[in-house]
């Protein structure tokens, strides 16, 4: 098999992405609701393996490692500033250890540092340093493939994100994330003039990732689609927001309570047929996603083919409900 780039692989068509990964590992017990931080990287790294194993088998063409918020002022609130290399570059050697299982690609993950202040020069020196540690962490460690950069609010820290990832040479794939019914950054730009302002500072794919179900991020990341000629991505959650509460983590459902939120199977596909048909690019999921819906999103977009042995009953009489029922492959 070829391990051809982000690049190459989006010159040929979309490109899926995996699901999430912090809200799923917190259901299983690994991740501490509240923090979220990634200390399973290093701490129960057979469980990250295992949630990756799943994406791959399930269609994803990318893994995107374990190292959101894992930096050093997130690490420090749980005690684990100590720890901000070792998490980082674990969270690649297992990512890329399990992407070689098949033909994934694998994404090194920075996200919103809570450190930025628009208006303060020295935070922004301070977030620098930060998204700089982990880049060298992850390029001792791996290196990634591309980088992604995402659920950014401020505009400006997006871009600080992209300023320090260019220089490392790599691919850069940076996401916004909009929380308010009209979608605006803290700074003010929509999602167009954050699209654009995006790529002109070198992004190769630019696009919006989590907080929304797919009903209300669909229609941004075609703001964007229309705003730039180059690559976009949409990584929604799977969870049912809605059009005057786009933000899933507004709801008093979170984060413990958001089963009864969580979308099915065949509405994840349906949002991957409309961003492709769309024009979007990466193709992706985030909270709320796991397998079953990267599974369903991977044979919409072609790129699953349905696998199933041969069977019938030897008697001639339905021996399960799937039978007795008349159901067929669905994603519904």
């Amino acid at each position: 098999m070829s391990h051809a780039g982000i690049l190459e692989r989006l010159a040929e068509g979309p490109v899926l992405g995996d699901g999430g990964y912090l809200l799923e590992l917190e259901k299983r017990g690994y991740v501490q609701a509240g923090p979220f931080t990634p200390e399973v990287a290093i701490e129960h790294p057979d469980a990250l393996a295992q949630l990756h194993r799943e994406f791959l088998r399930a269609g994803a063409e990318f893994l995107t490692t374990m190292t959101f918020y894992a930096s050093d002022d997130k690490l420090e609130t749980v005690g684990l500033k100590d720890r901000v290399d070792e998490i980082n570059r674990n969270a690649v050697e297992v990512a890329k250890a399990v992407a070689a299982e098949g033909d994934a690609l694998v994404a090194g993950d920075l996200s919103l540092t809570w450190a930025y202040e628009p208006d303060d020069p020295s935070s922004h020196d301070h977030v620098r340093a930060l998204f700089d540690r982990q880049l060298q962490d992850m390029l001792d460690a791996g290196p990634p493939d591309f980088w992604v950069g995402e659920t950014f609010s401020y505009l400006g820290e997006a871009l600080l994100f992209v300023e320090r990832a260019r220089r490392t040479g790599l691919p850069v794939m940076v996401t916004m994330s909009f929380e308010q019914v009209e979608p605006r950054s803290y700074e003010g730009d929509t999602p167009a003039e954050c699209a654009r302002k995006l790529a002109d500072a070198g992004a190769d794919i630019v696009g919006v990732n989590c907080l929304n179900g797919p009903d209300q991020q669909l229609p941004i990341a075609v703001q964007m689609r229309k705003a730039v000629s180059g690559y976009v991505a949409a990584q929604p959650v799977a969870y049912r927001t809605t059009d005057d509460r786009p933000d899933f983590t507004a709801w008093e459902a979170f984060p413990y309570a958001l089963s009864p939120m969580q979308l099915s199977r065949g509405e994840m596909a349906e949002f991957a047929r409309k961003a492709r048909d769309a024009g979007l690019n990466v193709i992706g999921s985030c909270c709320g996603s796991v397998a079953e819906h990267v599974r369903a999103m991977a044979r919409a977009l072609g790129k699953l083919p349905i696998q199933e042995r041969p069977w019938k009953s030897p008697t001639g009489k339905p021996m399960s409900g799937y039978e007795y029922r008349g159901h067929t492959e669905t994603e519904v």
